[in-house]
């Protein structure tokens, strides 16, 4: 797929991908830099993110947080799940995630804590409806490498291994605990987590390297197996926690996009 077509896709399924993206670009061609025999473009780290925030938002796979609970309308009771071998997690937004993944996804992370674009949005199936759980996220390197973007052939090459290992961290969605009937009425989005490079975060923020290759878990824990679940340990396990990846959720961490495509297709939509 050319990049103007694949450009056209990405809009289709983001219209405010373009401008997420442009926060990161840099103000001309001229801020190019040599880096640690690499090309990457100039960027500031003191940013907020307060206007990605804002877009991530805003943009077409969002969702309301919640199903309105109070609602007088009759909800039929679901059958209890007979174990958690029942529960199945969808990814939602998968054609993004894809078409990302087709590109090579890189995730921008800062000193002082970034949003993941695109966001982590699921959608829970086969709990029990009775059963009190909690949900959380965590991500996990890959392998043990670190790479580096080469520019002249525009691909990831390994550079060597990776760095010490980050503290554990692990995002507990803020709505837990709650009930199965709850998770599976609405659709359960990490979208207010933040990804940072700054190990000495104290904002509890999930830590990671830069230049390595990450995969992100979502885990559903069931509240009798939660009582070592903690933002600072890694997550529990046993009969009573399920977790779940996918494939196309692996990304690639850094301070500025590295990947050339990527770069051609948000200058084209600038012209």
């Amino acid at each position: 797929m050319t990049p103007l077509l694949e450009l056209g896709s990405l809009l289709a399924c983001d219209p405010h991908f373009a401008t997420h993206a442009a926060l990161d670009l840099p103000a001309s061609s001229s801020h190019q830099v040599e880096q640690e025999g690499q090309i990457e473009w100039a960027y500031s780290e003191q940013s907020t993110g307060s206007d990605t925030e804002v877009l991530a938002e805003r943009t077409s796979c969002s969702f309301g947080s919640h199903l309105d609970l109070t609602s007088g309308s009759s909800v039929p009771q679901l059958p209890a799940a007979s174990s958690m071998e029942e529960i199945q997690v969808e990814l939602q937004c998968a054609d993004l995630w894809k078409r990302f993944h087709d590109i090579g996804t890189e995730m921008i992370i800062t000193k002082a804590g970034r949003r993941m674009f695109p966001a982590m949005r699921v959608k829970i199936t086969g709990l029990d409806p009775h059963q009190q759980y909690y949900i959380a996220m965590d991500i996990v390197p890959v392998d043990n490498k670190r790479y580096r973007y080469v520019y002249h052939s525009s691909k990831w090459m390994v550079a060597g291994n990776a760095d010490s290992p980050v503290p554990p961290r692990v995002y507990i969605h803020p709505d837990s605990l709650a009930s199965g009937d709850t998770w599976m009425r609405q659709v359960v989005s990490f979208d207010k987590l933040k990804l940072t490079n700054n190990e000495l975060d104290d904002q509890g923020h999930i830590i990671l390297h830069s230049m390595h290759k990450y995969q992100p878990r979502v885990h559903v824990i069931r509240k009798d197996f939660s009582s070592d679940l903690a933002s600072t340990k890694p997550v529990p396990t046993g009969d009573g926690v399920k977790t779940f990846s996918f494939p196309e959720t692996v990304f690639t961490t850094v301070t500025a996009y590295q990947n050339q495509q990527m770069l051609l297709c948000l200058l084209m939509e600038e012209l």
